[in-house]
C-alpha cells in the first residue's frame, strides 16, 4: 500500500483533486482507495472508503464539551491520532495499491499540532508522499507566491515525507500560469517581479525570504493541475510513479 497525502490551504483544491487522482488511477486498473481525514466537511467530490467522520462527529464534540466550531475542531483534529489503529486496520482491509489521505481543510490544524505528524510518520504503508497544493488563485502575485512557497516549505519540514508541488486552479489563472511557472525555475525573473510589486521593508524581506528558500529549491517542479478537467494528471502520476514506484508508470 502506498499512502498519497493532499494537503494545503483552505480552500486549495484539495478534495477535487483527491478525486482526479482516484478516478486518474481508477481509470488506469490500479486499485485505489479513498480516506477522508477532515471531520469538519460537511461534503465531498467522491465516497471515501474510510471516513474519519464516522469516528469523530464535530457536533457532538460542540455539544459535550460546550466548544464552538473552531475549538471542536480544535480537538477533533487532536482526536485523529488516537484512531489510527482503527484507520490502520481498516486501510489493511480494504488493502488497495494507492491510499489517497485527504487531510483536514484547516492546514495549521494537521501540521502544526502533533496529532498529523504522529499519524503521517505512524501510518504503516510501503511508500508516503505528499502533495502540497499552491491555489493558482492566491499566488498570482510574486509576493503571494514567495509567502506560498514559504508554507509549503514549513509544512514540509512538518510532514517530513517526500513532497510535491501541485499548482492548482490553473482553469482560472490560464493567463498567468507561465508567469508563474517562470518564477519557479528563473528567481532573477522573480525578483525583478517582486521589486515592481513591493518595496522598503516588505522588498527587503521577500528578497531574503527567497534567497534562503531558494537554498532548498522550494518551489522547483511545479506542477500545474486542472481540477476541473484534470488536465496535467499525466504530469502529476509521474511525479508520484518516481517517488511511489520507483519510475513505472501506473498504467503499466
Amino acid at each position: 500500500m502506498k499512502v498519497i497525502f493532499v494537503a494545503g490551504t483552505a480552500g486549495a483544491g484539495k478534495s477535487s483533486l483527491t478525486s482526479k487522482i482516484h478516478e486518474y488511477y481508477t481509470r488506469n486498473g490500479a486499485f485505489t482507495a479513498i480516506l477522508n481525514l477532515d471531520p469538519g466537511v460537511i461534503s465531498l467530490p467522491y465516497t471515501p472508503d474510510i471516513d474519519i467522520r464516522d469516528s469523530v462527529d464535530i457536533v457532538s464534540i460542540m455539544k459535550q464539551y460546550d466548544l464552538g466550531p473552531n475549538g471542536a475542531l480544535v480537538m477533533a483534529s487532536d482526536l485523529i491520532a488516537s484512531k489510527i489503529d482503527e484507520i490502520q486496520q481498516q486501510a489493511d482491509n480494504i488493502n488497495p495499491e494507492y491510499l489517497i489521505i485527504d487531510t483536514p481543510g484547516q492546514i495549521e490544524l494537521f501540521a502544526y499540532r502533533t496529532s498529523g505528524p504522529y499519524f503521517v510518520k505512524n501510518f504503516n504503508a510501503d511508500e508516503k508522499v505528499s502533495l502540497f497544493l499552491y491555489d493558482g488563485v492566491l499566488i498570482t502575485t510574486a509576493v503571494n507566491f514567495v509567502s506560498m512557497a514559504l508554507l509549503a516549505t514549513s509544512i514540509k519540514l512538518r510532514m517530513n515525507i517526500p513532497t510535491i508541488n501541485v499548482l492548482t486552479k490553473t482553469d482560472l489563472i490560464a493567463d498567468k500560469i507561465s508567469e508563474v511557472l517562470k518564477w519557479t525555475t528563473n528567481v532573477k525573473t522573480l525578483e525583478d517581479t517582486i521589486s515592481l510589486e513591493s518595496d522598503g521593508e516588505t522588498y527587503v524581506l521577500v528578497t531574503n525570504l527567497l534567497r534562503s528558500l531558494n537554498i532548498g529549491g522550494f518551489a522547483q517542479g511545479l506542477i500545474p493541475v486542472s481540477n476541473v478537467t484534470g488536465e496535467g494528471m499525466i504530469n502529476l502520476e509521474g511525479a508520484l510513479s518516481r517517488i511511489l514506484n520507483q519510475g513505472e508508470d501506473v498504467e503499466n
